[in-house]
């Protein structure tokens, strides 16, 4: 009897071990350099693509004089039924980038502004401006800012973001972070590049602090993050999609009959 209690509680104690296995790689940044490291990020900011919705205001001293320069001023202009595929005005002051990177601003007619910066746009108008206008000051925001996530986070899907200066960290946040399941090693980005007219695939890994140096590290518009499986993960789905939930049942069951044999 002592060798059958002895017998059952090494099989409880296996299927604890086995329950219980732990995870690894479940930490970000875990470099002793970190500091350092976060020091030296740069944020270049966002290139304009097509599609890109931008709220443009433009303003000087002269206010009167300003005005043909603003959507939500030139109501001839919104009453016109101007493209929006066409780089023309979604609502006041807001304009669409076009297929062939132009937006169509009123006075000033078509701008381009495919693969610049906001930066560079803004210099760009305020140059253009400064035939009409003594001082102009122009302001653009990017309305729609969108990454997709998806794989081993919780709330894969589009996400819009309140804020153009988004990091993969803050972009997994978005997604309700990481699986158990998510490898932190092995994450993807797709980005479309203008020069190769196609996809790259780049891959990062996010226990390192060096990510931040990465030109990777801050999303443009559209990217795509695929957070990938682990090997356990991976090795589970492809041998038996049930495994880990046998394991745990398993315990279970070992756990039980443990303590049944124990205090019988």
């Amino acid at each position: 009897m002592e060798r059958a209690k002895l017998y059952w509680m090494l099989l409880l104690v296996l299927g604890l071990l086995v329950g219980c296995k732990p995870k690894e790689n479940m930490v970000y940044l875990k470099n002793h350099n970190f500091e350092q490291e976060v020091s030296e990020a740069r944020y270049q900011g966002l290139n304009l693509q097509e599609g890109d919705v931008l709220e443009i205001v433009v303003s000087a001293y002269d206010d009167i004089a300003v005005k043909p320069f603003n959507l939500s001023t030139m109501e001839q202009t919104n009453s016109a039924g101007v493209d929006a595929g066409q780089g023309g005005a979604v609502k006041a002051n807001q304009y669409t980038v076009s297929s062939d990177g132009y937006i169509a601003m009123p006075v000033l007619g078509q701008v381009f502004c495919k693969g610049m910066t906001k930066q560079q746009l803004k210099t760009d108008i305020e140059g253009r401006l400064k035939t009409y206008l003594t001082d102009p000051l122009v302001s653009i925001k990017l309305v729609n800012f969108n990454v997709s996530i998806i794989g081993e986070v919780k709330s894969p899907g589009q996400k819009t973001s309140t804020t153009e200066r988004l990091n993969i960290f803050q972009a997994i946040a978005l997604a309700g972070d990481m699986t158990d399941g998510g490898d932190r090693t092995n994450v993807k980005i797709i980005r479309y590049s203008e020069d190769q007219k196609k996809d790259e695939v780049v891959a990062l890994n996010l226990s390192e602090s060096n990510i931040v140096n990465s030109p990777y590290y801050y999303l443009q518009q559209n990217d795509i993050v695929y957070v990938e499986p682990d090997k356990n993960k991976q090795i589970i789905a492809n041998n038996n999609p049930n495994k880990g939930l046998y394991f745990q049942l398993g315990a279970i069951l070992l756990t039980a009959i443990g303590l049944i044999i124990r205090f019988k």
